[in-house]
């Protein structure tokens, strides 16, 4: 009997450590390329950074972990999909990771629903913007890059906006923007693709999902997602919405803002190459 005791508490720790080098695996960061094709509208190839879902979240002194994954990808602009800032963690580690690219790079930032959780959405818009950071709400703002003209368009996080005011929004920023111009749509929710459809951006930029937080491996599906429930559709990559929109999904960034780990799923910066 005492053998068999022996036996199953060295199997319980072997799966115990396991566990253990697993959680601390799948919380390293990683950097994953996207490449698409621009539509006819690029001439030049353009490279994004795509952050989301930073949730405040710690990596490293300075954020200097993160920051040196954007800055080793050579990127020509940051797109930040939503909840970068957080309704119970300090704002300090996305402070000081927003100070520090807003430096280096045109940044453009809408709400996810944790910043409108916190009840501070104003204040950090309002932070952001003297920054220097683009902040879309309904609204598209056009940047030339390597002489191709992109018009980035943004809005809020609907968490406390009637269906109609949100789409009012989506319909301002497609109107404020030329369809002749490469247009990215930055919203921080994946499962809004049937609105997507209605409209003609040429890429729609989410987060939210974080990768449905238990991957399930070899099949590109997550086990559960906010507002897409169990087995979730749109959480990881590369989608085509079927009227000529493509859409992006970051698995984002949370790691201890999160209580339980992730598993088979890196916190992750997407790296969009737009082409001819």
């Amino acid at each position: 009997m005492k053998n068999k005791s022996k036996k199953k508490r060295k199997i319980l720790l072997v799966i115990l450590f396991l566990i253990i080098i697993l959680t601390v695996w799948y919380e390293k960061p990683v950097t994953e390329i996207i490449s698409i094709r621009g539509k006819g509208k690029i001439d030049t190839p353009v490279r994004f950074a795509l952050v989301t879902d930073l949730h405040s979240c710690y990596y490293g002194k300075d954020q200097k972990r993160l920051t040196d994954m954007i800055d080793k990808g050579k990127v020509d602009g940051i797109l930040l999909s939503g909840d970068i800032f957080d309704d119970k963690f300090s704002d300090t580690n996305a402070k000081i990771f927003m100070e520090a690219i807003s430096k280096k790079y045109p940044c453009f930032y809408v709400t996810g629903n944790h910043e409108f959780w916190s009840k501070r959405e104003n204040e950090t818009k309002e932070y952001l913007k003297s920054m220097g950071v683009t902040v879309l709400e309904g609204n598209a703002s056009t940047i030339e890059i390597k002489g191709n003209k992109i018009d980035i368009c943004g809005v809020d996080d609907p968490t406390y906006m009637k269906n109609d005011e949100w789409r009012s929004q989506l319909t301002k920023a497609s109107e404020k923007s030329d369809p002749e111009h490469y247009r990215i749509l930055l919203s921080h929710r994946p499962e809004k693709v049937d609105v997507y459809r209605e409209y003609d951006f040429d890429l729609v930029v989410s987060g939210h999902a974080h990768g449905g937080q238990w991957k399930i491996p070899f099949l590109h599906m997550g086990t559960a997602a906010p507002n897409q429930g169990l087995f979730p559709k749109y959480v990881d990559g590369l989608y085509e919405l079927g009227n000529g929109t493509e859409m992006i999904v970051s698995r984002g960034l949370a790691r201890e803002r999160m209580p339980y780990p992730r598993f088979f799923n890196h916190p992750e910066v997407v790296l969009i190459d737009i082409g001819k």
